[in-house]
């Protein structure tokens, strides 16, 4: 499916890609393209043949963050226009934090503002070594307000505390060694290796990812007490005791291929 905005591919192999289409305004956001993203989003975490969901850009950047004409026009709204709006965003940055299917940027370029709360709401983030960040809102007056919780999960408080007040431009390197990215190719080499890091994941049992992702909104920050004991136990015994763990296991030790890799195999060779 292809708007004016987004692309969204679904692949043979399970993967479920949104191909951000605005690369005369460098992929900048306004309500239209936040509403088609966030549709196209909740659709391929609906979508049972999709098992993972991959966002990228066409164009020299992976999003310069809203879009000036937008801007333009919420310089006239009323705090209530502005408040509705916002909540808007916030529902296209939550749905992408909250999807059950694993989420993978592939930054080719300049993520700036809200194009940095893309990235960081996404489980992985694979970037080109040319790919330039910047949390650029103090520069016009404003905060990033929306997309705080997920950058500063992702940052930490303490870098939040300097690229929130300065709005530096920082590179790969820079950014890797915060955590809003994982790993770093050569721009020529970005999208072959980013189809070999989401092949990695698509070898792995679909269900076991899921409750993995699960897993982890359950443990995080919680305290290490009776409940998380007992609840992690009893995961461990559910996901041992299911049709995809025994599988997983028995392919293990017969030193096979698990039936999901194989399946996956065989439906594209079919296609």
């Amino acid at each position: 499916m292809t708007t004016s905005n987004i692309i969204i591919e679904k692949k043979t192999n399970g993967v479920g890609k949104i191909t951000f289409n605005k690369a005369d305004v460098h992929n900048a956001f306004d309500d239209s393209f936040i509403s088609e993203l966030t549709k196209g989003v909740s659709q391929l975490n609906e979508d049972t043949s999709v098992r993972v969901i991959v966002l990228a850009a066409k164009g020299k950047s992976f999003s310069a963050g809203a879009d000036l004409n937008w801007m333009k026009k919420m310089a006239g709204y009323s705090w209530e226009q502005n408040y509705q709006d916002s909540l808007q965003l916030a529902s296209l940055m939550q749905t992408i934090y909250e999807c059950e299917k694993p989420t993978v940027a592939i930054v080719q370029g300049a993520a700036f503002g809200g194009g940095v709360g893309l990235v960081a709401c996404c489980d992985i983030a694979l970037a080109s070594e040319k790919a330039l960040f910047c949390l650029s809102e103090v520069k016009l007056g404003l905060i990033p307000a929306v997309i705080s919780p997920y950058v500063v999960k992702a940052i930490g408080e303490r870098n939040a505390k300097r690229y929130f007040v300065t709005a530096e431009r920082f590179n790969s390197n820079q950014a890797l060694s915060m955590n809003l990215i994982h790993s770093i190719y050569p721009h020529d080499q970005l999208d072959t290796e980013a189809e070999q890091f989401i092949n990695t994941i698509l070898s792995n049992g679909p269900r076991a990812i899921l409750k993995a992702k699960q897993l982890i909104n359950f443990v995080q920050e919680k305290p290490l007490d009776e409940e998380i004991i007992r609840e992690t136990a009893q995961r461990i015994a559910d996901i041992r005791a299911s049709k995809e763990g025994k599988e997983g296991v028995s392919a293990f030790l017969e030193k096979r291929q698990p039936k999901w890799v194989v399946n996956d195999n065989n439906r594209e060779q079919k296609l």
